[in-house]
């Protein structure tokens, strides 16, 4: 199955979720029932230290992952062919373990409220079926005069 990113941005340079950035953590988010859903494996050079995920990359993996299950919300809500361009207006992340970077890590996020042009995700990062990590954020769609506009 083709990640969101795949369908709606397979041109994306972005640093978390590009599929055209081959420097990039290219994570790949998938829906189950309400629920965005990524699996992302880390690499040597993610460390913090040895055996430990870097606290950065877990905020870059929830920002992004977060950012498109906002858009993704908006794109069924509000019935649309494609997500809207949705960008950060804040997040949080709560460090609860460290992270272990010799496994694949899971993220799981859905939005807990939402407005006319923007949704609150919570999230999750999982390692071996014990949740390291949440994160908190609100996410917009921006209009035409923004930056970000059709960055996808």
């Amino acid at each position: 199955m083709k990640s969101l990113q795949e369908q709606y941005a397979p041109e994306s340079i972005c640093f978390g979720c590009g599929p055209a950035n081959p420097s990039g953590l290219q994570i790949r988010s998938v829906p189950e029932g309400d629920t965005l859903v990524a699996t992302w494996t880390p690499a040597p050079h993610h460390e913090a230290f040895p055996g430990a995920l870097n606290g950065g990359v877990m905020g870059s993996l929830f920002d992004c992952h977060c950012n498109w299950t906002a858009a993704w919300h908006l794109m069924q809500r509000d019935n649309l062919d494609k997500p809207p361009c949705t960008v950060t207006a804040q997040y949080a992340v709560k460090f609860l373990s460290p992270t272990p970077s010799d496994r694949p890590v899971t993220l799981r996020a859905r939005v807990v409220e939402s407005a006319v042009d923007r949704a609150t995700v919570e999230a999750t990062l999982e390692s071996g079926g014990r949740v390291t990590a949440t994160a908190r954020g609100v996410f917009v769609a921006v209009k035409p005069d923004h930056p970000a506009y059709h960055r996808w």
